[in-house]
């Protein structure tokens, strides 16, 4: 075990002073982003050198289970103790509402502190029985579905902030770009589903699955921009088109996560090569995509900012310091809203944690080489829903101002 603790703890222990001393009120949100990606290199480490540690540990050994299933148990307790991490910080920041509150520190500083805990965390999950963990794998399903929720909500928040943004502009060549990005995206989206056919339904086999995917892919295509540019609703074509690329993407990782034996996975003769490209890509996407739901979340009056937040009904920069520039003179006293809900900030980090640990361990239900992230017919059911789930929330934005028109949507 002290073994372990050693490989946790060098990771991180050696930059907590000099990283601490750097993160300044405007950085802050950063180095969440930061810690975050922390803890997915060290899950990446203990995945592939922590399983013969584990098989040491009397109160994790269990028999007949594979190396599989180690790498398993060091990615959830790693996620573990990440998502207890922000958990608790998502806890403590309820109902903080203007920087006057002491809360507000809080968050902003005392970083060689969180990092201690953060250490400490995470090496005590591997002290936890298995039984703990497997609650929590089964709860972190849930929590990873509801993160892919988010970044759905989201996606559709930033196209249609996006279209009004231009649209506001009343400038014809602003008009006009409108207009080419729409026909671009719309032609990504097409072409890119064409290749989908060539790599994932090869001749000589029977590929119906597939095929199904690709096809309902493009007819939703089709149907966003027919629904959007319908006279009785109030659409634009750039959100469709983006929502077109994004679901064109979605069913290329559902298929890409096919098991390399099936057939109709036309990358699976190319296993090994795919199997780092993979993992470097998957958590690279999810790195950027955490910093972007949990900045975009955590501002977005779509959410749950606070109601005095002065995010509210306006377009400031999601990077911008909450700071007045120094030499200001301002009442200390005076209470000043905070811009973003804390509490959601890092709440989106903890379901992020329980999707990190979903994609290193392959939903923890593959049963190819652990080499490979993030696949099994699990994770393919999971991305195609969530397709699915993206297509039905965009049409929602779209038809239920008719149905519900005293209520504003995005």
């Amino acid at each position: 075990m002290s073994c372990l603790a050693s490989c946790c703890a060098a990771s991180t222990c050696g930059l907590c002073s000099t990283v601490a001393s750097g993160i300044s009120r405007k950085s802050a949100r950063l180095a969440y982003c930061g810690l975050f990606g922390l803890s997915l290199i060290v899950s990446w480490i203990l995945r592939e050198v922590g399983a013969p540690l584990l098989e040491k540990l009397p109160w994790i050994k269990s028999s007949n289970q594979t190396k599989t299933w180690y790498q398993e148990q060091a990615v959830l307790r790693v996620s573990l103790g990440n998502f207890l991490f922000f958990a608790i910080l998502a806890l403590i920041m309820i109902g903080v509402k203007d920087q006057n509150d002491r809360r507000d520190s809080w968050h902003h500083g005392g970083w060689i502190a969180k990092m201690v805990i953060w250490i400490l965390l995470v090496i005590l999950m591997f002290f936890l029985p298995n039984v703990v963990i497997t609650v929590y794998e089964i709860l972190s399903k849930f929590g990873a579905g509801m993160f892919l929720l988010v970044q759905v909500i989201i996606l559709l928040d930033f196209t249609h902030s996006w279209n009004d943004a231009w649209v506001e502009k009343d400038e014809q060549k602003w008009y006009i770009a409108l207009l080419a990005v729409s026909i671009g995206c719309y032609l990504l989206a097409f072409a890119f589903s064409g290749i989908l056919f060539i790599w994932f339904n090869p001749s000589g086999h029977d590929c119906g699955l597939n095929v199904f995917f690709i096809v309902m892919t493009m007819i939703l295509a089709f149907s966003f921009g027919i629904i959007a540019l319908h006279p009785a609703v109030n659409g634009s074509l750039l959100p469709a088109s983006v929502i077109s690329v994004y679901c064109a993407y979605v069913c290329y990782t559902g298929l890409s996560s096919e098991p390399r034996d099936y057939a109709c996975n036309g990358l699976h003769n190319k296993a090994s090569a795919v199997s780092l490209s993979t993992l470097i890509l998957g958590m690279l996407t999810t790195v950027l995509s955490v910093i972007y739901s949990a900045l975009r979340a955590g501002s977005s009056t779509t959410f749950l900012s606070p109601p005095s937040s002065p995010k509210a009904g306006t377009k400031k920069p999601l990077l911008e310091g909450d700071d007045v520039e120094e030499g200001k003179e301002t009442k200390e006293k005076e209470a000043r809203p905070v811009s973003y809900s804390y509490s959601f900030f890092h709440l989106i980090f903890a379901l992020a944690s329980m999707y990190s640990a979903m994609l290193l361990s392959g939903w923890t239900s593959s049963s190819d080489s652990s080499d490979l992230v993030d696949v099994g017919w699990t994770s393919v059911w999971v991305r195609i829903c969530t397709e699915w789930v993206t297509a039905a929330l965009y049409v929602w934005t779209l038809v239920a101002p008719l149905i519900i028109p005293d209520r504003e949507f995005f």
